[in-house]
């Protein structure tokens, strides 16, 4: 049975979601008060509807406790929409409901009324970004829920020879390395605990947010 998904804002990063869920397969409503935005999807997603969500009784007719998930992906103009979006969808029974936040204090308050996860699409990115820059060893990073990213990481000079018993990377660092592409190969494989690590192997990481940040900088 095909998971059912409401995104509730189509800016930039709703109707991202909105397609890229629509494209696994996900059966996607898909609502925004300006019809444009709306039009803008309607091909790609299940369904597409044009009215504001901060309408009770408008909201409450897409049975948000029969989906899967729903999503308030509302933009930058519209936070206190954002906010009274959220409130509406848990009191009308939202199985699992993720919020954008602008902020910090539009995260807790999203928190506050309801929301299960909380997202900010601009920050995390950014910070993603920064750390490829600064650290020229990390490959990429992906987060995994809200507190554990998941991190390709070019093996420090510091590790080469040395293998994961010796390195203790969990105790040290809160690091583990789950999985490893050796230099010269295109797939990945379970890391041999007692090989020791080469030039040009590519570690891919699971850590809590900065973990592997602050590791880079002890080394």
């Amino acid at each position: 049975m095909k998971k059912q998904v409401m995104v509730v804002g189509l800016g930039h990063f709703g109707s991202a979601v909105a397609r890229a869920l629509a494209a696994r397969g996900t059966e996607v409503l898909a609502v925004d008060k300006d019809a444009v935005r709306v039009r803008n999807v309607s091909q790609t997603v299940t369904e597409a509807l044009c009215f504001d969500a901060t309408d009770e009784e408008l909201l409450n007719r897409t049975a948000p406790s029969k989906r899967d998930a729903c999503i308030c992906a509302t933009g930058d103009e519209a936070t206190e929409a954002s906010i009274m979006c959220t409130a509406l969808l848990k009191q009308m029974g939202a199985k699992r409901l993720i919020g954008r936040a602008n902020n910090d204090l539009h995260a807790r308050i999203l928190r506050l009324v309801g929301a299960d996860m909380v997202v900010n699409p601009e920050r995390d990115f950014g910070e993603r970004f920064a750390n490829l820059l600064i650290h020229d060893r990390v490959l990429g990073e992906l987060p995994l829920g809200t507190d554990l990213v998941l991190t390709e990481l070019e093996v420090p000079k510091l590790f080469i020879g040395r293998n994961l018993i010796e390195l203790q990377l969990p105790r040290r660092y809160g690091v583990t390395v789950v999985a490893i592409r050796h230099a010269g190969e295109r797939e990945v494989s379970v890391p041999d605990p007692k090989a020791g690590m080469e030039e040009g192997d590519v570690l891919i990481t699971v850590a809590s947010k900065d973990a592997v940040t602050q590791m880079l900088e002890r080394l």
